[in-house]
């Protein structure tokens, strides 16, 4: 048996109900390894560079065997871009290679850069039309219930590249369940951290391009956009990305 845990931290609002997003985090781990882990998403929760917390809540629930979906770590490869500018120039490129029309990749920016703060989950958008399919207003689609399939694999194929950091280790776990979905054309995302500039697009076609620069360093905003093909049933689209657990699975060296 293995438990999924959730961590979701947000600041102001009745309950955690409404407010700031602060923070989360995705575990899914063995027995003997939930009490560290909770503490380890606690202190997160408590610590973020986002802020303090005055709401937060995790979620410890047994995951079966069987219904867990494995998925491979996508390729990843890195773009030095030095401004803004530029990164958001290949990031645009890296979506028309993927399949998003030029239409659906610019209404893309314009969704994420119109936010006036950051998102808990995802915009799924037609990546046709550009328009956005979700119906879940500011808070989004929550991508949930995913980790690495071997923990220690996955630090080793880490080791000796530049992603060491936490922000990358969990965002190659959840690009890969993004790309696995059936419908996914790509995904675009920069952090809400103020410091963390970095951002990316991915997509199952070209794997996971890491782009240094997306936003100022500063910015609290930050989100993501998720292009699916016209013909994606979205409600099942979204079931995927909230309920289904999957295991990412990575080969080494990365």
């Amino acid at each position: 048996m293995l438990y999924s845990i959730k961590m979701h931290a947000r600041k102001g609002g009745k309950n955690g109900r409404v407010g700031r997003h602060i923070s989360g985090a995705e575990r899914i781990v063995k027995p003997e390894n939930i009490e560290q882990e909770v503490i380890r998403v606690l202190r997160r929760a408590r610590q973020h560079e986002r802020g303090a917390a005055d709401f937060i809540q995790i979620k410890v629930a047994c995951v079966e065997p069987s219904q867990i979906q494995y998925c491979p770590l996508l390729p990843v490869r890195q773009q030095d871009v030095k401004t803004v500018a530029e990164g958001r120039r290949q990031a645009r490129l890296a979506l028309l290679r993927a399949g998003v029309s030029a239409a659906a990749a610019a209404k893309g920016f314009s969704y994420l850069t119109a936010l006036r703060d950051s998102m808990r989950g995802a915009m799924l958008v037609d990546a046709v039309s550009g328009e956005r399919v979700d119906g879940k207003g500011e808070r989004g689609v929550r991508c949930s219930t995913m980790d690495c399939a071997d923990a220690a694999a996955y630090a080793r194929a880490l080791a000796h590249t530049p992603y060491t950091g936490l922000h990358a280790r969990e965002a190659f776990v959840l690009a890969a369940k993004v790309a696995a979905a059936p419908g996914t054309v790509a995904e675009l995302c920069w952090s809400d951290d103020p410091q963390y500039v970095t951002g990316y697009v991915a997509s199952p076609r070209y794997g996971y391009e890491r782009i240094m620069v997306m936003k100022q360093a500063g910015d609290p905003v930050g989100g993501r956009v998720i292009f699916i093909r016209p013909t994606t049933d979205v409600e099942a689209y979204m079931a995927y990305l909230q309920y289904q657990p999957v295991l990412v699975t990575c080969h080494e060296p990365l």
